[in-house]
């Protein structure tokens, strides 16, 4: 799923009021608790780190690089 800026801000308005109800265009979601809100706000990151990283948006990405090496035979 495609999260956006707007998304993450309008979590962290709703927790920042202590808020367990959030509103983006014509949604609202309630949480159950502020567990729950900090828990989806968390995958909204996630999700936002992922994008940028897949479209190149974050040129410093976290790489692994795997070296073999072996002994000659």
């Amino acid at each position: 799923m495609a999260f956006t800026e707007t998304q993450l801000q309008a979590l962290e308005s709703a927790l920042a009021k202590g808020e367990r109800r959030v509103t983006f265009g014509d949604k609202t979601v309630e949480y159950r608790s502020v567990d729950e809100l900090r828990v989806a706000m968390r995958d909204v990151r996630r999700g936002l780190s992922e994008q940028a990283t897949a479209t190149g948006l974050w040129p410093d990405a976290p790489r692994q690089i795997r070296i073999n090496t072996s002994k000659g035979t």
